[in-house]
């Protein structure tokens, strides 16, 4: 009797395991090859397979290339693509500097109000960054002005023109958001991470005459690989994927970023009818995400137990 509930039970485990694969893996799917079919096709048969699959001929790939084609070109996606790029690639480097060194002086230093930084950058985690928008907005006008009027006579003295500094409508701005929103949980991550690291190799360090700075970057930061991946992907998810600090910040179209432009292409769509340009879009967006998680897979879950031991 026990082995046949416990048989049961193994086979419901592995039924909701299966269900739950299906339930993750059927949108990406349905998103991709859907992506194939022309919008004609679409409403004939919104979850078939496209004509590309069951009758592979040069005349059924051409509304696969007719999508990809207009989302890349003629809406502009490779542009939004490429200030996504650059604005998530300088952001995380910035996030990845600065909140690890933060992160290994709260861990390995003992100074006086040490408890009290961290616990500011923690209480960072508890404010819904929603609720500063509004304040950040004027304050960015602020900082904006008196930049302005920092640098503008010396740069007027020197004949090099007038000068004006704008953090809105910039990627500098944008970038100077997500880098203070991204801290508090990358120091919080972190300090654990950096506390489970041998105290040994540093002091072994310091024998060798090693100084601090030397310390970090040659020694520490390469131990802590494990962490800052993992610190990297879930950062990267979520400012690859930001929507609202963009909109807001950014006007110019030129200098949108990803979220934005599909965003800009889900209303022409719904116009124009243009489901298949959508969902090429849409796929634009998503591959990148999918790729960093499956070649980064094995050291987030390592970073992830790593991190979660205390030594």
């Amino acid at each position: 009797m026990g082995r046949l509930v416990h048989k049961i039970g193994g086979g419901l485990r592995y039924a909701v395991l299966a269900a739950w694969l299906v339930a993750v893996l059927f949108p990406m799917i349905w998103l991709l090859y859907t992506s194939a079919k022309s919008t004609q096709e679409i409403y004939q048969n919104p979850f078939g397979l496209p004509k590309l699959l069951t009758s592979p001929t040069a005349e059924n790939a051409a509304a696969l290339v007719a999508n990809y084609r207009k989302a890349w070109v003629e809406s502009h996606f490779s542009r939004y693509f490429l200030n996504s790029l650059e604005v998530v690639s300088l952001s995380l480097a910035l996030i990845l500097l600065l909140g690890s060194m933060a992160a290994y002086v709260l861990a390995r230093f003992d100074f006086v109000g040490r408890r009290l930084i961290y616990y500011v950058f923690l209480s960072g985690l508890l404010i819904p960054m929603q609720l500063i928008l509004i304040p950040l907005f004027f304050q960015f006008s602020d900082m904006s002005e008196g930049l302005t009027g920092l640098l503008a006579p010396p740069v007027r003295a020197m004949g090099l023109g007038d000068l004006t500094v704008s953090l809105h409508d910039s990627h500098a701005g944008l970038i100077l958001i997500y880098v203070a929103a991204s801290l508090p949980f990358t120091v919080f991550t972190l300090t654990g991470f950096f506390r489970t690291l041998p105290g040994e190799v540093r002091e072994a360090a310091m024998m060798d005459g090693a100084s601090e700075y030397r310390i970090f970057f040659s020694v520490m930061m390469p131990l802590a690989k494990p962490g800052l991946v993992t610190v990297a992907i879930f950062n990267f998810l979520g400012l690859w994927n930001e929507y609202l600090f963009g909109l807001v910040f950014l006007s110019s179209d030129h200098l949108k970023t990803l979220p934005l432009g599909l965003a800009s292409i889900s209303m022409q769509a719904q116009y124009k009818s243009d489901f298949g340009l959508l969902f090429a879009g849409l796929v634009i967006a998503m591959l990148p995400t999918l790729v960093v998680y499956l070649i980064l897979q094995e050291k987030l879950t390592k970073g992830i137990t790593a991190g979660a031991i205390k030594g």
